[in-house]
């Protein structure tokens, strides 16, 4: 049964850790309003690992921020960061964090496992706190749904999920070109990635190691945070987690922003697929399947599309398109992480690090050469969110209504993966596969340890 809370027991949950019903009244709901230069106190979750410290320091560099608490379930992580941040407040909890030191600051860098994400951001977002979170957005397709509910209820808290490639001239020139129509009618759409490949990310084996004792300076327990109790195992952490069914969302999830991104913000109409239909060698069981390839279909009502169905085929493990059957010559493709666009009058390829080509008839243009683009200033991703805090309407890639709409079909390709080479019709409204019970009461949602529930507030 899934862990649906009331109001009224989210509130004496939310008082036995120390938040109180005051931490859901209304200045508490509405986040404090930062005035132009004035300074805004953040605290950050997740202070080092894979990413997180970058994030932190991209937004310390900010002159306009404090890194005023430090939350981490690595006690070495936070003893290093101290020192970066010899006054902010130190603890291992998030909980915790809101408990006791909500009124300390103003916005939160959420930089944690997958599986994790959901639960601190909603929270954060019904303290009235802005928030920078990581990708994906979230870990379950239920979360997508509290997550727009979040944002309907706090309009004027500022987000953004960590979509730093979106910076790139050739990104953004290909989103103008799109909307633009000069390829004319689109047709259809791949995006590809060279993950999971060589490396420390994933668990390449897919072989579960015996059960340990977690290092002395991890906290496993609040690591697992949302998910049921389970052994520590050396293979998880510190980052090959992304592998794990429970706790990460393999390589579809987690390159779906950086490839997807492009496509969604490029037709509006694009708002929630309807089927998906992943192909992968067996069903996903303690670890992601992979190769997986995945067709994921939006229904369409508009002249900009050639047909009344756009079908987005995505993919991983470097498995990519013919070039011949998309009219390109014989070559190489630029990158092993793709976003690639066919449209009746062209075909647009585009690099996750924004090297952008137009084919028209067989002939390449230089994308940022195209006519009718504007100037692209240069922009700093992290610096944007806290802009926009301040007031500052520095454009914004990319807040969390459409971090929602990029996170859905990433998440619906890597979980379809549970039922390989089966066709799935989704409807969102009422997150259910309608031609699919098993499905629908398998992967749509999980089983919130307690303790560890996102607000009632925003319970779909």
């Amino acid at each position: 049964m899934h862990d649906r809370v009331t109001r009224r027991n989210f509130i004496q949950s939310a008082s036995a850790l120390g938040l109180g019903a005051a931490a859901l009244g209304p200045a508490a709901l509405a986040g404090r309003k930062i005035a132009p230069n004035s300074r805004v106190n953040v605290l950050s979750i997740g202070v080092i690992g894979t990413i997180g410290g970058t994030d932190r320091k991209q937004v310390d560099a900010h002159p306009a921020v404090q890194i005023t608490g430090l939350c981490d379930i690595d006690s070495n992580y936070l003893e290093d960061t101290s020192l970066e941040h010899p006054d902010a407040f130190v603890c291992k909890d998030y909980r915790e964090a809101f408990a006791e030191h909500g009124d300390k600051f103003d916005a939160v860098i959420v930089s944690t496992p997958d599986h994790t994400h959901a639960t601190i951001m909603l929270t954060a977002l019904a303290n009235g706190k802005h928030v920078y979170g990581q990708k994906p957005l979230v870990h379950q397709l239920e979360e997508l749904s509290m997550i727009d509910s979040a944002m309907e209820a706090r309009p004027g808290l500022v987000t953004q999920v960590g979509n730093q490639r979106m910076v790139y001239p050739g990104r953004r020139a290909a989103v103008e070109i799109l909307r633009s129509g000069q390829l004319g009618k689109a047709v259809k759409a791949y995006a590809w990635t060279g993950s999971p490949n060589p490396g420390r990310y994933f668990n390449y084996d897919r072989i579960l190691s015996e059960p340990g004792t977690p290092p002395e300076h991890i906290d496993f327990d609040l690591w697992l945070g949302p998910c049921e109790k389970t052994p520590y195992r050396e293979q998880l952490m510190p980052v090959r987690w992304r592998s794990w069914w429970d706790y990460g969302t393999g390589g579809l999830g987690d390159w779906g922003v950086h490839v997807l991104d492009v496509i969604l913000f490029g037709y509006d109409e694009l708002q929630s697929p309807i089927a998906v239909k992943t192909h992968a060698p067996a069903p996903a069981d303690t670890f992601h399947a992979a190769p997986c390839l995945s067709t994921i279909t939006y229904a369409v009502d508009s002249d900009r599309f050639a047909n009344r169905h756009f079908p987005l085929h995505y993919s991983d493990s470097g498995q990519t398109p013919s070039r011949a059957a998309l009219g390109l010559p014989p070559g190489e493709w630029k990158d092993s992480n793709m976003t690639v666009v066919v449209c009746e009058g062209g075909v647009l390829a585009l690099t996750a690090g924004g090297d952008l080509e137009i084919w028209r008839d067989g002939v390449m243009t230089p994308g940022l050469e195209m006519p009718g683009l504007p100037e692209f200033p240069q922009l700093n991703h992290w610096h944007a969110w806290v802009d926009n805090i301040t007031g500052k309407k520095t454009e914004l890639r990319t807040p969390f209504p459409d971090g929602v709409r990029i996170t859905e079909p990433a998440l619906l390709a890597a979980k379809a993966a549970r039922y390989p080479n089966t066709e799935l019709a989704w409807d969102r409204s009422k997150l259910a596969f309608t031609n699919h019970q098993e499905a629908t009461d398998t992967i749509v949602r999980r089983n919130y340890r307690d303790g560890f529930s996102p607000p009632s507030d925003f319970a779909s």
